[in-house]
């Protein structure tokens, strides 16, 4: 089995990045996939090489996996319960001021 480590560096011990990539200007970044790198300059370089090799996109995000919170998966049916009977999130019962055209 090859060696793991890179200039001195063990790559494993390296923060894992989550790479996301515009493919043209007014679409929104689009999940591509994960890498591991020393720092966030060499997860750029390295996320350009790996998920645009044939001019795919015009804007690079890489996070650090370990900054992103998200929701629990499982916990999705309570997590994204229906706004039904909680109408007062809505401003139904509201009326318009008059003298107010843009309301």
């Amino acid at each position: 089995m090859p060696d793991a480590s890179i200039h001195g560096h063990d790559a494993e011990e390296w923060p894992l990045f989550e790479v996301f990539v515009r493919a043209s200007r007014g679409l929104s970044h689009v999940h591509v996939g994960s890498l591991h790198a020393p720092d966030a300059e060499m997860a750029v370089r390295n996320a350009r090489d790996l998920y645009t090799r044939r001019n795919e996109g015009t804007s690079l995000w890489v996070v650090p996996a370990a900054a992103i919170t998200a929701s629990d998966p499982d916990a999705k049916d309570a997590f994204f319960e229906s706004p039904a009977g909680k109408n007062y999130r809505h401003a139904v019962y509201y009326t318009a001021s008059e003298g107010v055209p843009h309301l």
